[in-house]
């Protein structure tokens, strides 16, 4: 089981205010912030519950992008995650849809964050009955 992830962005603070757009319809906050005096660089931890699972860190831009997901409870988080992205300054990557290829329930929306890193909200359940 992972307890959490980090990665390095080139701007910490642009992608901290990324990260806490983007991620609130998913029930994600920023639960955590480290110094430069303390970790070597500043970073954050977004996470719910109080438990940081998701750093960033100001290191600078890595040389490729990763690819990480979240987990949304419904469809209409996706949605509402992709919104928040691309008015958070993101840039489309593939809008909210059902990716059958995976399962015929993984409805997925996917943006790229300022450094190029494709952030994805998935919802594997069925879509809820009107």
């Amino acid at each position: 089981m992972i307890d959490h992830v980090r990665f390095s962005v080139s701007d910490y603070a642009r992608a901290k205010d990324f990260y806490q757009q983007a991620l609130a319809p998913l029930g994600y906050t920023l639960v955590m912030e480290v110094t430069a005096e303390q970790a070597g660089q500043p970073g954050g931890g977004f996470g719910s519950d109080g438990k940081p699972d998701f750093w960033i860190g100001g290191e600078g831009k890595l040389e490729k992008p990763v690819h990480v997901a979240f987990t949304a409870n419904d469809r209409p988080s996706v949605d509402a995650f992709y919104s928040a992205a691309l008015a958070a300054g993101g840039k489309d990557n593939g809008p909210p849809g059902l990716r059958p290829h995976y399962h015929p329930n993984y409805y997925g929306a996917f943006v790229l964050d300022p450094d190029g890193h494709n952030i994805e909200a998935v919802c594997h359940a069925p879509a809820s009955p009107a």
